[in-house]
């Protein structure tokens, strides 16, 4: 008995280090960044994460030890970083994403180009050293003079709300640098936007060539989430994660309303949990197949039979994994290309089943679910079933269609047996005159 209790003992050990949030590696320029930011980080560990503070240039900065990582997440909160220390660099850290580890960057004017690498790396362009979104239309009333602090407006946040919570929030401090996205990049995710009268410049400078971003083509926070599920955010704005962002009041300064804090906090919250996979994943708790009437998988299937085809799906919520409700879930019936595609319906406790007849063409054939949407993980099954002919003795006898041969072949046999009793008949008579 000792050695089960032994297991179940590790096994409960592990379930907070699973569910809790992990381990994270937080690099900073200095440690008042802790102090500045310290709702942020308090959130963060308030929902049972691990975090370890170090320095971006730490001579002792290593992500992985003996081929495994030592981290769940990364936060980079480092800006102005030049040179990652340690055995961290840019190749590390997409080696990271590239093993399924999630990061969270954010950047501002004196972005360097350590972080430019990276953000090129994962999809984005960042704005020049000492570029800033500058908006003459949409800045706040505290801003110095340089019309660097802007007011973004909740509206102009992706519409996913697995993503960004909720848009009915108050606007926006926002105080950074400019990115672009490649709006082709379908794994590329715009998930704040500048207003159409923002751009992206140097603020001292005067503008005598096109800014790198202009309009809403000027992006404040992108995401990726690889095709490994993998998530990185980037935001231009070390400062929309601030305490001074969180609890400032908000005003346009040009005949706004005035709000007793910004939305930041909540937004930043709901896009850590995102980044940090809280929220939007989904996974196949199980698949079942079998003919209508039964309920085990037959070794093959026949050519036009009925199939019933039952998915179920859950999504983590907390530490929890519950039934997940959508209508848009579809299944595809495949030998090379589809042959039949189809609506799942929705059963109760995260179900979904489709009923339908096997083409008549047989071979080997895959029930595949491919779910991509916004916010969610990447949902991928197939199962492999065979698809086989019909045997000798399961054709019908009289196929209905082939009728008019039938009566053609017996009307033959009809015509040539009276033709040949004339033709005897005839003989017969012409024999009997002739003698």
């Amino acid at each position: 008995m000792a050695r089960p209790m032994f297991w179940i003992i590790c096994v409960c050990a592990l379930v907070p280090a699973v569910w809790g949030g992990g381990d994270t590696l937080v690099l900073l320029d200095n440690l008042a960044i802790k102090e500045t930011h310290s709702m942020f980080f308090k959130s963060l560990q308030e929902r049972g994460y691990t975090l370890t503070f170090k320095s971006a240039d730490d001579a002792n900065l290593v992500l992985s030890k003996y081929g495994e990582f030592l981290y769940q997440n990364l936060i980079v909160f480092a800006p102005s970083v030049e040179e990652f220390g340690g055995a961290l660099s840019v190749e590390a850290i997409t080696e990271f994403i590239d093993g399924g580890g999630n990061v969270l960057v954010a950047g501002s004017s004196s972005s360097g180009d350590v972080l430019r690498e990276l953000a090129s790396e994962v999809g984005f362009e960042v704005d020049e050293e000492g570029a800033s979104v500058i908006d003459h239309l949409n800045y706040d009333v505290h801003d110095l003079g340089k019309h660097t602090l802007i007011v973004a407006d909740p509206e102009n946040l992706i519409d996913a709300p697995v993503i960004i919570g909720s848009r009915n929030v108050p606007p926006l401090l926002y105080q950074g640098t400019g990115l672009v996205a490649d709006r082709d990049n379908p794994l590329v995710l715009q998930i704040l936007s500048a207003q159409s009268s923002a751009y992206s410049y140097v603020p001292d400078e005067a503008v005598k060539e096109y800014p790198h971003a202009v309009g809403k083509n000027t992006l404040l926070i992108a995401a990726l989430q690889a095709r490994n599920n993998a998530r990185v955010v980037f935001s231009g704005s070390l400062y929309f994660f601030s305490d001074e962002a969180f609890t400032s009041p908000v005003q346009r300064a040009l005949a706004g309303k005035l709000y007793e804090s910004s939305g930041n906090q909540q937004v930043a919250t709901a896009i850590s949990q995102w980044v940090f996979k809280e929220h939007g994943v989904l996974r196949v708790k199980s698949v079942s197949h079998h003919r209508a009437g039964e309920k085990s998988p037959p070794p093959a299937y026949t050519i036009m039979e009925a199939v019933v085809y039952t998915i179920e799906i859950e999504k983590l919520q907390g530490d929890k994994w519950v039934p997940y409700d959508a209508d848009d879930v579809q299944l595809e019936f495949v030998r090379i290309d589809p042959f039949v595609r189809t609506m799942l319906q929705r059963k109760p406790g995260g179900k979904y089943e489709a009923n339908f007849k096997i083409p008549d063409v047989y071979g080997v054939y895959q029930f595949k679910v491919d779910y991509n949407r916004i916010g969610y993980t990447h949902l991928y099954s197939t199962t492999q079933v065979s698809v086989r002919p019909l045997q000798h003795t399961e054709y019908e006898r009289f196929i209905p269609s082939a009728y008019p041969y039938y009566v053609s072949a017996f009307s033959m046999m009809a015509g040539v047996f009276l033709f040949s009793i004339v033709f005897l008949h005839y003989r017969e008579e012409t024999k009997s005159k002739s003698e």
